[in-house]
């Protein structure tokens, strides 16, 4: 069975690179380990750690950014379908935001730019992909609680840490979790199900416009 690293990455804007945190799993068909994270990485940083796990393994990257936006604004059709599943399940409206919406533009130019970066390495080594961990936690049935809480109050998660073990992640650290760090591991969960063909939502890509699949 082949081994890939997937790489769960929780992005912020372009200024903000301590709002930036990467999960990485190391995983066959049924089993996904817990390697390392960086807590704090920018764009550099990022780069060379995909670069140096395509050296052993296959990678995917779940990159939590948009990774396109819709030619003159507003909502892309994948975010409405994901927008209108999540709200169904209890999600906020919010959740989905327009790519060029105020400040999410700067999120959705830092995602094209880390996509562009990751782009130039060997595509039979390195895919990336457009992740949504807040929708995967959701749609793959979290605490709903824990989901709309956790990136305010810590106790939730150590919920989602603990149902994330549920999924199949082994070994992820429970000492005081970040909610980047909670955010990347669902990216992370989102690539590993995307990797092996059992993402719950996805919207595959549609070039030129949205050359990148989007998977929970």
């Amino acid at each position: 069975m082949t081994t890939v690293s997937i790489a769960g990455i929780d992005l912020s804007g372009p200024s903000n690179v301590a709002g930036t945190c990467v999960v990485v799993l190391r995983c066959r068909e049924d089993s996904a380990v817990f390697m390392q994270h960086l807590p704090v990485a920018g764009d550099s940083e990022i780069f060379d750690l995909i670069t140096e796990l395509a050296r052993d393994t296959p990678v995917v990257a779940g990159l939590d950014a948009p990774l396109s936006y819709q030619p003159g604004g507003g909502l892309r059709q994948r975010d409405r379908s994901l927008r209108e599943r999540i709200v169904k399940r209890g999600m906020r409206h919010g959740s989905v935001m327009p790519p060029t919406f105020n400040r999410m533009a700067y999120l959705t130019l830092r995602g094209l730019g880390v996509a562009r970066l990751l782009s130039t390495l060997d595509p039979g080594r390195v895919q990336t992909i457009e992740v949504h961990p807040g929708a995967t936690f959701c749609l793959r049935g979290a605490p709903l609680a824990s989901v709309l809480a956790f990136k305010k109050k810590s106790e939730h998660r150590a919920l989602l840490l603990e149902w994330l073990s549920t999924q199949g992640i082994e070994s992820l650290p429970r000492t005081e979790p970040s909610d980047h760090f909670v955010a990347a591991s669902g990216a992370a969960l989102a690539a590993w199900e995307w990797s092996r063909g059992q993402s719950v939502w996805l919207a595959p890509p549609e070039p030129p416009f949205h050359p990148f699949a989007f998977a929970c």
